[in-house]
């Protein structure tokens, strides 16, 4: 009875070892990138877009079809975070893009990490073509007629009321 408790003890402790090992290891590792943060997550095109990454304290690069290869900078006062800023392309589809850190030989991605919308056309209205159609132009034009033919009517009808 007692080597079955002591067996029963043992194995218990072994477990409790075993168990406490891989997070005492994971903890020492401090160049794993774990978090990658791009800020706006929704950008325009020609737009300036700023990542953070986590676990990444001498820096590094970050990657996308997006945006050319940029530096990673170590930020003070943070531990373990670098962060950088980079251009969207000018000539990039819409849609989702992954972001791939690689800091200290080590490499993370964050699929679909951001989103890139189509360009604005500022200062148009919404506006693509130049000009009245001729659609417009009749339209605009039996609007006009409309308005003054009832502006004559109701002039000669109070007209009339005042010879009687």
């Amino acid at each position: 009875m007692r080597n079955t408790r002591a067996l029963a003890a043992a194995g218990a402790a072994v477990a409790v070892l075993g168990l406490a090992a891989p997070t005492a290891t994971a903890g020492g590792d401090h160049n794993q990138p774990s978090n990658i943060v791009a800020l706006p997550s929704v950008i325009a095109r020609g737009g300036q877009m700023t990542v953070t990454v986590d676990g990444c304290p001498q820096g590094g690069t970050m990657t996308s079809d997006a945006f050319r290869t940029t530096h990673l900078t170590p930020v003070r006062g943070a531990n373990e975070t670098s962060k950088g800023t980079a251009t969207i392309k000018q000539d990039v589809r819409p849609g989702s893009y992954d972001i791939t850190v690689n800091c200290s030989g080590r490499r993370l991605t964050r699929p679909a990490a951001f989103t890139v919308i189509g360009g604005v056309r500022g200062g148009l209205g919404g506006s693509s073509s130049s000009g009245a159609t001729p659609t417009d132009i009749a339209i605009g034009g039996g609007l006009v007629a409309a308005a003054v033919a009832g502006g004559g009517l109701f002039w000669m009808r109070r007209r009339s009321e005042r010879r009687i």
